[in-house]
């Protein structure tokens, strides 16, 4: 029987795991431009900055 090759099924894992992270953060990265396309400030302006008292 084969000896199994724990370097290349840990290579494989890491492979996969850093895949799923890119996927993870393109999404993430696809909802925050859609959201700045839409016309949404990317942070709220306070009321004393628009009406100065």
């Amino acid at each position: 029987m084969a000896k199994p090759n724990y370097s290349f099924e840990k290579r494989q894992r890491e492979l996969a795991k850093k895949k799923k992270k890119d996927e993870k953060d393109a999404r993430k990265r696809a909802e925050r431009d859609a959201g700045r396309a839409d016309g949404a400030p990317e942070a709220p302006e306070s009321e004393s900055d628009t009406a100065p008292e």
